[in-house]
């Protein structure tokens, strides 16, 4: 067509993938809603949302419970208390794996390994991804 404006071109460095697939891009099990290499998804892109966190339900990994739910076809179950010292949150930065413990007790909300900076906002809804014992405190922690 005359004067029509071409359509974007998806970006190359994206990719969704659901059960039982996963992203050939990274060691551990990971899937989601067009993830790019550092872990940001559909749902979730700023430059700080560069983690995916592990699920008790399926063992994966997913950038948000947003993609655990777009790409599954059960509800979402938070990675549970008793498995606080397992790898459950994968720097998409330099791709290490931290423990539940390693990531909620990084206070600086930065990985412990390359520096990168975690979302800060994402303590606000924690509890989506792991499984709380008791009341928080102000700041939102529970005292791990």
């Amino acid at each position: 067509m005359t004067g029509s404006t071409p359509m974007a071109t998806p970006s190359t460095d994206r990719e969704t993938t659901t059960a039982p697939d996963a992203d050939p891009r990274f060691e551990v099990p990971l899937r989601g809603i067009d993830v790019d290499p550092e872990t940001r998804c559909a749902h979730w892109d700023d430059p700080v949302d560069v983690i995916a966190l592990r699920f008790g339900c399926c063992e994966a990994y997913y950038p948000c419970d947003a993609c655990h739910d777009a790409a599954t076809d059960h509800e979402a179950v938070p990675w549970p208390r008793e498995r606080f010292d397992e790898s459950a949150v994968l720097c998409g930065v330099c791709r290490t794996t931290l423990t539940a413990r390693e990531y909620l007790n990084a206070g600086e909300d930065a990985c412990p390994v390359c520096g990168a900076a975690f979302n800060p906002g994402c303590r606000k809804h924690r509890d989506r991804y792991f499984e709380g014992e008791g009341p928080h405190d102000e700041d939102g922690d529970d005292d791990l």
